[in-house]
């Protein structure tokens, strides 16, 4: 029995690593579940699969969540990332789901790669934001990490693996990361202006939540993910070549110096990568429908349109300057949450993100404090950003 810690349960990926958990009671045991002020879902979730503990956001959250499982003396309610800290460190955790969306969800993936738990990667800014210091504390605890994204998912599944998890990297000679392209491919930059949040979620093919499907209708997801799979699989910028691919069926592929190139295909349901992940070096069911290539009938492949889409180009400077995908990482998400509140307009978001990139001290961070110090540095700049922008509008 693989004792599991779903951070962000209530979330997209908590609630599909938790319908692969529901299917195999007899393989795994949700023994820790957290998730931020969702009270309502996270009481169904501790009904359903009686954790060990339950984490909640912040204290008042977390006393409406234990007076609702007063009857259920099994599991513990805490609140906090002190809390969360020490149980995803503790014996009774074999591996942990980090699904916390944004800079909260570093912390903890922190800890459970310091006690050398198995992680299922699914945040971003472990990565993005920490990529050096992250990677050699995986290193130093010992620990065993998957990734949950589609993509780098893909790439690892396509990869000789040795038997700490890690790829073996000898014979490639190119990665390649594909892009659905988002709900607006195709659309030139002038027609983007005034595109809504509910147009900038309406994703062609996945189920998201609304951050990562703005992020990929504004392509920033993909410079993020490039970031991520620098680390993940030690290649430079260069090495890695971006196609976006609109049917979403083949997550990535690796071409080798024979020529050969390795694609993973599947349908577009989180489950996949999930399943993977938990079962690894095993296959287990997923639950998802299999994938009928009569059909899918064809698959599209195209280069993307840096200049309707500039949030790209953005992280793949980023990427090459000492703290620059950190600061990338915050404005965007600052950026995200403004046009999401309509603050600011969609072509405003790559904005923000470069007047981000132009004014914060690009410093590698050496420390998860220096890591917090840069993150949120880049934040109030961000903030001014949209503030501009946003008072731009207005005098139109």
């Amino acid at each position: 029995m693989k004792r599991v810690a779903v951070l962000g349960a209530t979330g997209s990926i908590g609630q599909s690593t938790l319908d692969v958990i529901r299917r195999h009671p007899d393989r795994y045991q949700a023994t820790l579940l957290s998730a931020h002020r969702s009270v309502d879902e996270m009481e169904a979730l501790c009904r359903e699969h009686l954790p060990a503990h339950a984490v909640m956001g912040d204290a008042e959250t977390a006393e409406h969540l234990a007076d609702r499982l007063r009857d259920l003396s099994a599991v513990t309610v805490s609140s906090g990332a002190d809390a969360l800290d020490d149980l995803v460190a503790e014996a009774a955790v074999d591996s942990v789901v980090a699904g916390i969306v944004g800079f909260a969800g570093l912390r903890p993936t922190m800890s459970a790669a310091r006690a050398g738990k198995t992680i299922l990667l699914a945040n971003k800014e472990a990565l993005v934001s920490a990529g050096a210091l992250f990677m050699e504390t995986v290193r130093q605890g010992g620990a065993v990490l998957l990734p949950v994204d589609s993509e780098h998912n893909a790439m690892h599944q396509c990869l000789p693996v040795l038997a700490n998890g890690q790829p073996d990297m000898g014979n490639v000679e190119k990665i390649i990361l594909t892009a659905s392209g988002g709900p607006f491919r195709g659309r030139a930059r002038a027609s983007l202006d005034n595109v809504s949040p509910k147009e900038a979620c309406a994703h062609p093919n996945w189920s998201m939540g609304q951050k990562i499907s703005v992020d990929s209708a504004t392509l920033a997801n993909k410079g993020l993910e490039l970031a991520e799979a620098c680390w993940l699989f030690k290649r430079r910028p260069e090495q890695i070549e971006i196609v976006v691919h609109p049917q979403s069926i083949v997550h990535s592929m690796i071409r080798y110096r024979d020529g050969s190139v390795l694609a993973q295909m599947g349908q577009p349901d989180m489950r996949t990568p999930i399943a993977y992940c938990l079962a690894w070096p095993d296959r287990v069911d997923a639950g998802v429908q299999a994938l009928d290539m009569v059909s899918v009938g064809r698959l599209d492949f195209e280069a993307p349109d840096l200049e309707a889409f500039p949030c790209l180009s953005l992280a793949q400077w980023a990427i090459t300057q000492p703290g620059g995908m950190c600061v990338y990482s915050a404005a965007n998400e600052v950026a995200v949450a403004a046009f999401l509140a309509l603050g600011i307009r969609f072509t405003d978001i790559d904005r923000v993100i470069d007047h981000a990139l132009r004014s914060v001290n690009l410093s590698e961070p050496s420390s998860l404090d220096a890591v917090k110090d840069l993150d949120s540095s880049a934040r109030v700049v961000a903030a001014e950003g949209v503030a501009a922008f946003a008072a731009a509008h207005q005098d139109l």
